[in-house]
């Protein structure tokens, strides 16, 4: 029997302000990830990658930009007749967030502790003591080297690597079914990244997490992915398997966004 998706988008528009460069953001997506699966969400800046990631969060900068059309449902719940209180207790929780530069995301007043820990806060009821304990076995789940250093550092005391591996701490300490990861790599030295892909890949295959990963980089998708989509200017023009998007792409848009990664 298979498992159900973890998410299924159907039939989405996001309509733009007048006086924007079209109409919508996004027409006519439908788009579904299962268990353990990565899909790899592509294309060049304003195709609507990152407005789908908000769309699903709902945390889309309405009135201005808003959902018009479309479903988007969790495990089978519509999370557009969900009240914004239960929105909230999901965000973080069954949906969990990598975001692209992680001196911007975190807070540079707080420890790396303390802001891995706030989630805990937010969405259990779990006691101090067990609190920290869970956050060092995240911190040394990421392969953070001294997590117990890590846990009393600040932002700017630990590298750049360091931090996006504490952004995937934060997304995946109350294992969510779904993690929107958006080019979480891009500020990241190419070592570091293919350190960070490799551990997120690590991570979502142990706790059978469906993924989300937007990027416009091919050499990031065939590092990856299981799936692939293509957007250009909002409309999904290709879809499918990865091994066989990357080897035997079908659109003009999709062969011209591989044909710009640089030959090794």
């Amino acid at each position: 029997m298979t498992a159900a998706p973890v998410l299924e988008i159907k039939n989405l528009q996001i309509a733009l302000p007048k006086g924007a460069d079209r109409p919508f953001a996004l027409q006519d997506l439908s788009l579904t990830i299962n268990p353990g699966e990565i899909v790899c969400l592509v294309g060049e800046s304003g195709s609507g990658k990152s407005l789908s990631a908000g769309a699903i969060m709902r945390l889309l900068p309405e009135p201005h930009v808003r959902v018009t059309h479309g479903t988007i449902r969790l495990e089978g719940t519509d999370l557009y007749s969900l009240s914004e209180a239960d929105m909230k207790k999901l965000r973080g929780n069954r949906i969990g967030m990598i975001f692209q530069e992680p001196m911007t995301a975190l807070n540079p007043q707080k420890t790396v502790g303390w802001q891995i820990d706030e989630v805990l806060r937010l969405h259990t009821k779990l006691g101090r003591k067990e609190r920290r304990a869970a956050v060092l076995d995240m911190l040394a789940e990421v392969k953070i080297p001294d997590p117990e250093s890590a846990y009393n550092a600040y932002p700017h005391q630990i590298s750049g690597g360091q931090r996006q591996r504490v952004m995937i701490a934060m997304a995946l300490i109350l294992k969510p079914r779904l993690i929107i990861a958006d080019e979480p790599t891009t500020a990241l030295d190419v070592t570091t990244q293919a350190q960070i892909l490799k551990l997120i890949r690590d991570l979502q295959r142990e706790h059978n997490t469906g993924i989300l990963f937007i990027t416009h980089d091919f050499g990031v998708v065939a590092e990856i992915a299981d799936r692939v989509a293509v957007l250009r200017l909002g409309e999904l023009v290709e879809e499918g398997p990865a091994n066989k998007v990357l080897n035997h792409p079908q659109h003009p848009y999709t062969r011209a966004l591989i044909a710009s990664v640089p030959a090794l």
